[in-house]
């Protein structure tokens, strides 16, 4: 074979792979959107099959040996290069896992994430504990093909983002911990009026506002769509269908506006990756720990700042005349920044947030080490959310059935990322704004276009041609670091006088 042939059919069994992600993704999608309930058992039969098959062709003996032989070509340029070292990485974690096992997983996964659906708003965690039971030895099981790694955590912590161990992450919890409980003493204490905030606010029109302020930003909906779900996310279903998902209640604006900020957040960074990386190892985020700095950046750090209310709540007014008749900008920008203890993760303020991160990093920590079983992980996470935070929730259902994670998927290496994320969005923003000088007057004016530009040519473009790490270095001259994060919010928080 010569080099352009080996090239080419490398290409083609890439462009397979990610036609078989996408065709997942969508099933998955309209499992969380549309499906009808008596649905459920077929479609995670189906996405269980359509998993095996991908398996099947993500650990094919032939592909394995293109690999090897594109590997030794000449002449490779830097981006072929990395393309197949991310390809290989794949290959060997594919090739560790038996196909009956990845199928058994999705179909389990699938069949779980139904019985949540029902369980959850009939506060009936018990129905859900021996899946959830499963659902830990099938992640400890996972983990244990990879014994390279020291603990099952640090298997997810780097599938999530690579390069990462769970001691780095502890140290960034810590580090975090020690500074966010003083500054949330102080900045609950505060009083803000929020009253506004719980007036009617028609759905279709909360919909309508999130959609065009997501296009304002720069979200492609010619290249995908919004709908509605129970728990909203973002999903590459192909190469140019990226769509995205919210959810709305009526007697509060803000839920529906920053989910869908939020997922607009991640979507553009999909959209944003340069097209000749698409359909390839390279063509998406390159972790969950930046891919989360991006629906952070877009959500809070320019959501939830005065310029974007400057330019934005003239706007909020005039689709909601009547709700915010009695309300200032000022007061705006105060009641979506308001700290307040609180039960639910997605809800939370910028300075709980990651305390809400951290306790579902300990509990899954202790369940995948054994020192936490599921029959006591209600109980424990009304304990940890006493300690942490200072409040319990009344039932279940804003405990430890709130969110999907662990009834989706599997156990481990989900919650880091978010706050690897709030951490890097500020390290990202904080570069922009060097780069970019006058930004923030572009969004008092309702013009997202230069934070948008230079996001999509240093951060988004690149999808995974670099490591996590290599990215981070690159954009903002330095290695991740906690220090930017704490000064965005101790600057926000002292200018309100909540400090």
């Amino acid at each position: 074979m010569t080099q352009p042939e080996t090239w080419v059919s490398l290409r083609r069994h890439w462009q397979e792979l990610a036609d078989l992600g996408g065709i997942s993704s969508l099933l998955r999608w309209d499992q969380s959107t549309y499906l009808p309930r008596a649905a459920a058992a077929g479609r995670a039969r189906q996405a269980a099959l359509l998993s095996g098959i991908r398996h099947t062709r993500a650990t094919d003996a032939a592909y394995g040996r293109l690999l090897d032989e594109a590997t030794a070509l000449s002449d490779l340029s830097s981006t072929q290069t990395r393309m197949l070292a991310v390809a290989q990485r794949n290959f060997d974690r594919a090739t560790r896992l038996p196909a009956a096992f990845v199928q058994n997983f999705s179909q389990h996964a699938g069949e779980t994430y139904s019985a949540w659906v029902q369980a959850r708003p009939e506060n009936d965690f018990a129905r859900l504990a021996p899946l959830l039971d499963k659902t830990l030895d099938l992640s400890r099981q996972e983990a244990a093909y990879f014994p390279e790694f020291a603990t099952p955590m640090d298997y997810f912590i780097d599938s999530a983002d690579e390069g990462m161990t769970a001691a780095q992450a502890n140290a960034v919890f810590t580090a975090l911990r020690e500074a966010l409980v003083p500054m949330v003493e102080s900045a609950a204490a505060a009083e803000v009026r929020t009253d506004f905030l719980s007036r009617h606010y028609p759905v279709q029109t909360q919909l309508a506002l999130g959609e065009a302020i997501a296009r304002d930003y720069g979200y492609d909906a010619s290249a995908g769509r919004q709908d509605l779900t129970a728990h909203p996310f973002m999903t590459r279903l192909g190469a140019h269908d990226v769509r995205i998902t919210t959810r709305v209640r009526e007697d509060d604006p803000t839920d529906a506006l920053y989910s869908t900020l939020h997922e607009a957040g991640h979507a553009m960074y999909e959209q944003g990756v340069a097209e000749d990386l698409l359909d390839t190892p390279l063509g998406g985020g390159v972790s969950a720990g930046v891919h989360e700095s991006q629906s952070r950046l877009w959500e809070n750090l320019v959501g939830r700042s005065r310029a974007f209310w400057a330019g934005q709540f003239g706007r909020l007014r005039d689709a909601f005349p009547e709700q915010l008749r009695d309300v200032t900008e000022d007061e705006m920008f105060r009641a979506v920044n308001v700290v307040r203890r609180s039960l639910i993760r997605t809800d939370a303020d910028e300075l709980t947030y990651n305390l809400h991160v951290i306790t579902r990093y300990e509990l899954e920590r202790d369940l995948l080490s054994g020192q936490l079983a599921v029959r006591d992980l209600s109980d424990a996470w009304h304990a940890a959310y006493q300690t942490n935070l200072g409040v319990r929730a009344p039932s279940d259902v804003d405990g430890v059935l709130q969110d999907v994670h662990w009834y989706g998927g599997r156990i481990g290496g989900a919650f880091q990322g978010y706050t690897i994320g709030n951490v890097l969005s500020a390290q990202f923003y904080a570069a922009a704004q060097a780069a970019q000088p006058g930004m923030e007057d572009d969004i008092a004016r309702g013009d997202f276009s230069r934070l948008h530009g230079w996001l999509r040519e240093h951060v988004y473009a690149p999808g995974r041609l670099y490591t996590p790490g290599e990215l981070v270095e690159r954009v903002t001259g330095q290695a991740m670091m906690v220090e930017p994060y704490l000064a965005y919010l101790r600057g926000k928080y002292s200018e309100r006088g909540t400090l």
